[in-house]
């Protein structure tokens, strides 16, 4: 052992030191269908007058703390209720690490404050959870994906979490719980812990929590612009009662919305309508690409409310493995969870690259 073998060893936490680093695949050449992201970007005849807000942006000052411009739109144009305000996060992974870190504790016989969430889910409810020293317990959803409301109940009367993460839609399997179920469980955290319905994909799904906020004193209801056209300029926004808001903002570190991410994203928020055009010409693409791949032999497709369909094939990981050497990049998560077994995820994307993953997926499914 090195030197700097032993510096790490007694340094770094041994969790962290047993964890993988989350994998980005290089994408440079691919058709990326990988990661959900919108295909298309804002007209041609938008990017110059974006061009010269950003070349206005005053990159010599830190950005205005309170984002108030920034939050101020987002609350106007993406249905936040009256008298409910916004925390902005670098993406939706830095507002689910500040909720963490707000909430985990220790007693003085070393049990850990605990997050729930049905599973699978996405990675990073349990990765947050564990780098916030808290522990994650996942309650396997039902063989059709549907909450199993029997053993949420269990898992809430026995952990008692601090948190519970309820994705809506869920990622990676792309239905929607039944919003019935998900206010019942919302209710059995009562006043013991905070429901966090995540909403990334609501541009999608089109059905929303955000409404009912006033009516669930624990609920925070968490978005991200990823997902709606805006991948690259990372920023997320939650919202709950005010008075839980404000302990959240403690935990938020300051500055930590650069000032060309706010200029871009209240330029787009100003044509929030094409963003919300683009999401409607997805959704029918989805509709289109669902049937085609249920047309496949061998294809079990899943019914989704996203921007990406999860399907089932005979064998995974070499339809993945001949998808990327056609250079269609897929997310294969049959290895993710055992109710995922050789299942695939694919984001819709344009006609255009829809139609050269089907023939690459063809062909991967016949050689």
């Amino acid at each position: 052992m090195t030197s700097l073998d032993r510096l790490i060893a007694n340094t770094i936490r041994a969790d962290v030191r047993a964890v993988s680093s989350y994998n980005v695949p290089d994408s440079s050449g691919y058709i990326k269908l990988d990661a959900m992201e919108n295909p298309y970007q804002l007209p041609p005849a938008l990017h110059a007058e974006l061009g010269q807000r950003l070349a206005a942006a005053a990159l010599n000052r830190y950005p205005l703390p309170a984002y108030a411009t920034l939050k101020a739109a987002i609350c106007a144009e993406l249905g936040v209720p009256e008298g409910y305000d916004v925390i902005l996060g670098n993406g939706s992974d830095e507002l689910i690490s500040i909720i963490d870190m707000a909430t985990a504790s220790q007693d003085r016989q070393g049990a850990r404050s605990v997050v729930l969430a049905p599973v699978p889910a996405f990675v990073m409810y349990q990765r947050s959870a564990q780098f916030a020293g808290m522990e994650f317990i996942g309650v396997p959803l039902t063989a059709d994906f549907a909450l199993d409301m029997p053993a949420m109940r269990a898992a809430i009367a026995s952990h008692q979490p601090s948190v519970l993460y309820l994705a809506y839609p869920n990622n990676p399997t792309g239905n929607l719980y039944d919003a019935a179920d998900m206010a019942e469980l919302i209710d059995l955290l009562g006043d013991k812990g905070l429901a966090v319905v995540d909403e990334a994909y609501e541009p999608f799904a089109q059905t929303s929590f955000m409404e009912h906020l006033p009516e669930f004193p624990n609920l925070i209801v968490m978005r991200t612009l990823s997902k709606l056209g805006l991948a690259g300029i990372r920023l997320g926004y939650m919202s709950a009662a005010p008075a839980l808001l404000a302990q959240f903002d403690k935990v938020r570190p300051p500055y930590n919305i650069n000032v060309l991410t706010q200029v871009a994203a209240e330029f787009a928020l100003e044509h929030i309508d094409i963003l919300d055009a683009q999401a409607d010409t997805l959704n029918g693409a989805r509709t289109t690409l669902s049937a085609a791949l249920a047309a496949l032999p061998g294809v079990q497709v899943f019914e989704s409310s996203a921007n990406f369909l999860l399907f089932r094939v005979a064998d995974a990981d070499a339809v993945t493995a001949k998808l990327a050497s056609a250079k269609v990049l897929v997310k294969n998560l049959g290895k993710m969870h055992p109710l995922l077994a050789h299942c695939i995820r694919v984001t819709v994307s344009t006609p255009e690259e829809n139609t050269a993953f089907l023939a690459a997926l063809t062909e991967a499914l016949t050689s």
